[in-house]
């Protein structure tokens, strides 16, 4: 394990010689210019390599960003997972919805962000039903899986009530519905970065076996004609609950830091999308001293910023892709529900989940991208790390991205193997839609990789 460095030093430490960490001001000034002239002279072919993946010269790379601020006030009950909330009397950062949308002269695809624990599909679907000029099926909408907003399950609170605030919903999918519009009214000329490396340790680690992680991080970047940066994707596997339900904070966690530390010195729109998390890869809060938890906001801005400098850093080399191809693959897949304790939530939810009665089973959709050399994949819930292993070893590039708690948020993922077998993964068990969902997974999304 690294020892605990100094805030915001990790990209000094790992970017460039002959600079002293300790001189913020300088070291940074110096890597923004230079991670700045780094992306300007790979555009004039100056050093690097200049990749061009399209079968389409003349099908222009466009990309576009949009954002809202969905913080809810006053301030509303959060949600750190089924059963009731937990009452917030103030904030850190903001909620936010974020949109970025890819497109080229034949394909649109829109990654969408959300600051909460789940967006499931019945809302997402009403959000892809206000978006004008995008196929609904190319809407990817994910949720950080912070564990410091508001319910978007309508969970039972325990008193004859449910946890969601209906109202409060309808404004976060028209926020949502906005950014993409304004994602798509910003679309201009870019190109494209892509990554895929380890990063730093004390970023995260599994908590139910702490090596038990993939510490690998996968970043695109679209930049413009300048060199500069519209927008940077992170997608790393990390519970975002430094703070927690009871905390009494309304936050995206670490995932706030992380955004402003990459807007604030690359530029652009950042965007977190999570990984394989389940089973239970969480925010490494553990004090290097004592091993006991630290649960404050300072330990948040300490991890997102670990997060946001690492991202950064292992782009600096990347080649840029001029015109990368855009492909979207998608398909509906049925799920059986066998735990009672989902039974109960699609039956008696207000988002009526099961609206002809049946609980048995659910229906959600699964994407693939090709994006220029990286793919994108789909996972409606939390999968476990071994899940995320195989899969991202399956997938033919050495660019793999897997999108978490995308287009459903169906509990965790976890293999037939780990199905009610060690006590540590009785909650999980519990939480999943059941024994055979990992599987019929694979068998749906592996055809894809041939």
């Amino acid at each position: 394990m690294l020892p605990l460095m100094p805030s915001r030093d990790p990209w000094i430490r790992t970017g460039l010689r002959g600079i002293n960490p300790m001189d913020y001001d300088a070291a940074m000034t110096t890597l923004r210019n230079i991670h700045i002239f780094s992306y300007r002279a790979l555009c004039a072919g100056a050093v690097g390599i200049v990749l061009c993946w399209s079968g389409h010269l003349h099908a222009e790379f466009e990309c576009g960003t949009g954002m809202e601020i969905v913080t809810p006030d006053p301030l509303l009950p959060i949600s750190g997972g089924i059963g009731p909330s937990n009452p917030a009397w103030q904030k850190k950062g903001e909620l936010t919805v974020r949109a970025l949308v890819l497109k080229n002269e034949s394909t649109s695809v829109v990654f969408v962000t959300g600051d909460f624990l789940g967006f499931p599909a019945v809302l997402g679907n009403k959000v892809r039903a206000m978006v004008q000029g995008i196929p609904p099926e190319n809407i990817l909408i994910s949720a950080s899986h912070t564990h410091s907003a508001p319910d978007m399950y309508g969970f039972p609170d325990g008193a004859g009530g449910f946890a969601i605030d209906l109202r409060y919903a309808e404004i976060v999918m028209k926020k949502m519905a906005i950014a993409i519009e304004k994602a798509q009214k910003s679309s201009r000329p870019a190109r494209l970065k892509v990554s895929h490396q380890p990063i730093a340790e004390r970023i995260a680690f599994n908590y139910y076996a702490p090596d038990l992680y993939d510490r690998r991080c996968s970043v695109l970047q679209t930049i413009d004609s300048e060199g500069l940066p519209i927008a940077t994707l992170v997608n790393y596997a990390i519970h975002p609950e430094v703070l927690g339900p009871r905390s009494g904070y309304v936050s995206a966690d670490l995932i706030w830091p992380m955004t402003e530390y990459i807007e604030s010195r690359a530029g652009g729109l950042a965007l977190f999308v999570n990984g394989a998390l389940g089973g239970m890869v969480t925010a490494d809060v553990r004090d290097p001293a004592s091993d006991k938890p630290i649960q404050t906001w300072d330990e948040c801005t300490r991890i997102g910023e670990l997060l946001a400098s690492e991202s950064l850093r292992i782009l600096l080399d990347a080649p840029i892709l001029h015109n990368p191809t855009i492909q979207c693959f998608h398909k509906d897949v049925t799920f059986p529900v066998e735990s009672e304790g989902m039974q109960q939530i699609m039956k008696y939810s207000p988002l009526q989940y099961a609206p002809d009665g049946d609980t048995s089973q659910v229906t959600t959709r699964l994407n693939y991208i090709h994006l220029g050399p990286a793919r994108i994949l789909t996972i409606p819930g939390e999968a476990l790390p071994n899940i995320g292993f195989y899969l991202k070893r399956k997938m033919p590039t050495a660019f793999p991205f897997l999108f978490g708690l995308t287009n459903d948020a169906f509990g965790y993922i976890l293999s037939e193997t780990d199905f009610l077998s060690f006590d540590r993964y009785s909650y999980i068990t519990r939480t999943s839609l059941g024994e055979k969902t990992a599987t019929l997974y694979i068998e749906s999304v592996q055809e894809w990789f041939r």
